[in-house]
């Protein structure tokens, strides 16, 4: 004889007989062709089988009075009926509300479908009942069999004990999604803990490989420049993609685990208000909920980390975006950039000149172009172009920018020192070789300078040489006369002898193209009044460059790194023959320069100019060194005329100058400009130059990734895990008192409030709706008795029985 198992509610009133009632109360007879089915698929062996759920069969129903056996003293057992009905009549009545009667006032309990709890102990010790045993009183349907479902009414044991659940014939379900629930409810029933939160922890694992493979692509394109991908797809896109993916995995677990708490909320010590049910389901549900959380639990729960989980997630997609930024960078191409840079130097020339069959050196008249601006004027400004300037030596760049790294080229270089230590104020006679039109000897043609008393600052020399200052004699040509400044080269420009008595300051070249000091009394004023003047020293030379150039968006800006020049000191290279006349008087001087000029540079490469070449070089700067700049017969400074090419004794040359540039005291830089000048004219060249390669760049957008920003996703993702984690703990220790519900609907409905709690909070006598009725209301969970209610709402009498009333009821 197998026994039933029974709920512990039902051994509270245990001598209440349940009577089946045949009535029919309908208000008027029903078609015979409407059938309704209150359970269809209803089968015993289901251990989902409603309780009110029974076997109808196609026989005439009988009455007859039920005879049970005793009843135990603890439990009430369910007797054996078996139901026989007409075949004209196969509808089942709907179940009828249970007895609500209590002889000792305790709360009464509606019996439904799964309205237990789901971890109420089984009882294998009910009395043993002969289910073949005919009733006779009590069911008012003689002779009826009543087969009742002898397997457990809830499936809270498979949650407790982990029994493997026998196969049920389920009807199948009517879509993906209603069987997709059905394995997440098989799920949330395992005694596994893992399988209990699987699919929460799915959830995270999903967040976290979408944000881990956000990590990987930014590391993988960092300072690369923005990929292109199939189908269109960009990098933003991508990341948009997988966040969007990781925040809303990420919110699933924290949600599920909210709604766990909700139940353990309950489940304490102290009772809590039925608000507090509330607050905990709209904190699953969004971020509303979970402010006011935090605020109901004061950040003292662990369901307040969830919730501010939840409001920190709002944050997770600016913070995705601020990841990543796209400046544009110059990027290295493929493509070089071609500079020139000269390894030599010759001079362009279309045949040779010849003058009474001997060859006319020629002036190099590049080179003569190039000097002419500084000579005479303040130089060539450089052309602004692009970001910089334009320029002045050949090149090729691809792209809009092109670097070169150090590389050396021939070229010029100056050197000036201040020398106004070599200068002395004196008043001497002496001759007057500075004057503006000295005489001319009408016999030789030949310029004849007089003598004169002259004050100024004199060069110290063995025969010194006035600089600047004025001519003090009276009544004769050259009285009154200013000289503003000289240009005097340190050697005689008809004999390339060194001059006399001079000890210089610079001496550190063996091939110099011009070697002179310049000085300058800067003002009439400045000279009458005999203050000291302005004096540099300065000597041009070969060199070797070592170079650093750039070409950026059309400006083109290069830096010196360094200059070597041959500072070799040996015996002067020049060869001098002087001529005589039959007199013995000296006729004429004719000089040679026989030595090829070597510098060696950083490199050890040795780079020459052939003497040829360096001879017509220097002879440029016979025109202006020397020269003397006079103001004669006026006192207007404008006046002034510049005496220059003083080669030609015969005619000298005299000009006026816009702008004079020995005057002023940016000599060096002056002739620094002159160097570079120069340097770009060889550089120019059409012969001893090659092209140096160099890098170039493009500007691209680049991927630029700011780390700092995923500090947010990532806590959160950490977060997430801790909070996961510690509600698995806390429901697993929870597991004999509560179960995993989470958010289930399934749960709010079978654990319910009864319904006399729902009629108390609805009845219209009472002021206020049921939700402010639900915050005077306190609630708690106890696992083997349901809900337990206390508050204002809660108060009502047991209710009362008429003394001849039929006990009658449904189950």
């Amino acid at each position: 004889m197998s026994k039933f198992p029974v709920s512990p509610y039902w051994s509270s009133n245990p001598n209440i007989p349940i009577c089946l009632d045949t009535g029919d109360t309908s208000d008027g007879p029903e078609p015979e062709k409407s059938r309704e089915y209150t359970c269809p698929t209803c089968e015993t062996s289901s251990k989902d089988q409603p309780i009110h759920c029974v076997s109808l069969s196609p026989s005439t129903p009988s009455c007859n009075a039920i005879a049970s056996p005793a009843p135990s003293s603890q439990h009430l057992v369910v007797p054996n009926l078996s139901l026989e009905t007409p075949k004209n009549w196969s509808r089942p009545h709907a179940p009828r509300p249970a007895l609500q009667f209590d002889p000792k006032g305790r709360p009464q309990v509606r019996f439904r479908r799964n309205a237990f709890s789901p971890l109420s102990p089984p009882n294998n010790n009910g009395d043993s009942i002969d289910w073949n045993q005919r009733v006779q009183d009590g069911s008012g349907i003689p002779d009826a069999i009543f087969k009742p479902n002898t397997s457990l009414i809830t499936p809270s044991l498979v949650e407790k004990r982990g029994e493997e659940r026998e196969e049920e014939d389920l009807q199948s379900a009517s879509n993906f999604a209603q069987r997709i629930e059905q394995k997440w409810w098989e799920y949330s029933a395992s005694r596994n803990v893992v399988k209990r939160w699987l699919p929460e922890i799915i959830s995270w694992t999903i967040s976290a490989t979408c944000m881990a493979g956000i990590a990987i692509i930014l590391f993988v394109y960092k300072s690369k420049r923005i990929p292109s991908w199939p189908s269109g797809l960009t990098l933003d896109g991508c990341i948009s993609l997988l966040a969007k993916i990781a925040s809303a995995a990420l919110l699933l677990p924290v949600s599920e685990a909210l709604g766990q708490l909700k139940w353990s909320w309950f489940r304490g010590d102290n009772s809590r208000k039925m608000w507090d049910f509330e607050i905990f389901d709209n904190a699953s549900r969004g971020a509303w909920g979970s402010l006011l959380l935090l605020v109901r639990t004061k950040g003292r729960s662990l369901a307040a980390l969830g919730a501010a989980v939840t409001l920190l997630a709002l944050a997770l997609d600016p913070f995705f975006q601020q990841v990543v930024v796209y400046p544009e960078r110059w990027r290295l191409q493929e493509e070089t950039g071609l500079i020139a840079r000269a390894i030599g130097y010759e001079p362009f020339s279309s045949g040779k000149e010849y003058k009474a069959d001997l060859e006319n050196l020629e002036v190099d008249a590049d080179m003569h172009a190039a000097t002419y601006h500084y000579f005479y004027n303040n130089g060539t400004s450089p052309i602004t172009f692009g970001k910089g300037v334009r320029a002045e030596v050949p090149l090729g760049c691809p792209n809009s920018n092109c670097t070169w790294p150090a590389y050396e080229t021939l070229g010029v270089c100056n050197e000036c020192v201040k020398a106004a230590d070599l200068l002395e104020f004196m008043c001497i006679n002496t001759t007057l070789d500075w004057i503006q039109s000295p005489p001319i000897d009408l016999e030789t043609e030949v310029v004849a300078y007089a003598n004169g008393t002259s004050c100024g600052w004199y060069l110290k020399v063995d025969d010194p040489l006035l600089m600047t200052g004025y001519d003090v004699d009276r009544n004769t040509a050259n009285a009154g006369e200013v000289l503003f400044t000289r240009a005097q080269p340190l050697y005689d420009v008809n004999t390339r002898e060194f001059l006399p008595g001079y000890i210089p300051k610079l001496n550190n070249s063996r091939n110099p193209l011009a070697h002179f000091i310049v000085a300058s009394g800067k003002s009439l004023n400045d000279i009458q009044r005999n203050a000291t003047p302005i004096a540099h020293e300065c000597m041009i030379s070969w060199c070797v460059k070592t170079i650093m150039s750039t070409y950026s968006e059309g400006g083109y800006t290069e830096e010196v790194l360094k200059t070597v020049v041959n500072d070799t000191v040996e015996s002067s290279p020049w060869t001098i023959i002087k001529t005589y006349n039959k007199n013995n008087e000296l006729d004429g001087v004719d000089y040679y320069y026989l030595e090829n000029v070597t510098v060696k540079g950083t490199s050890e490469v040795i780079y020459s100019i052939d003497n040829r070449t360096h001879l017509l070089t220097l002879s440029v700067f016979d025109d202006i060194f020397p020269s003397e700049f006079v103001l004669a017969n006026s006192t207007n400074e404008d006046d002034a005329m510049l005496r220059y090419k003083q080669y030609n004794v015969v005619s000298p040359y005299t000009r006026n100058l816009t702008y004079n540039p020995w005057l002023y005291e940016n000599v060096t830089t002056h002739m620094d400009n002159l160097a570079n000048a120069m340097t770009n004219l060889m550089r120019s060249a059409l012969s001893d130059t090659d092209m140096t390669a160099g890098s170039s760049f493009d500007k691209e957008s680049i991927v630029d990734v700011r780390w700092v920003w995923l500090t947010l996703p990532l806590g959160l993702l950490a977060l997430t895990g801790i909070f996961l984690l510690a509600t698995v703990v806390r429901s697993s220790r929870e597991s004999e008192h509560v179960g995993v519900w989470k958010t289930s609907a399934i749960a709010m409905i079978l654990y319910g409030l009864p319904d006399e709690m729902q009629k108390k909070l609805t009845l219209s006598k009472v002021i206020g709706i049921p939700r402010a009725k639900a915050k005077e209301v306190k609630m708690k969970w106890l696992s083997n008795r349901g809900w337990r209610f206390s508050g204002n709402s809660t108060g009502s009498a047991s209710p009362s029985l008429k003394s001849n009333a039929s006990i009658r009821s449904w189950v």
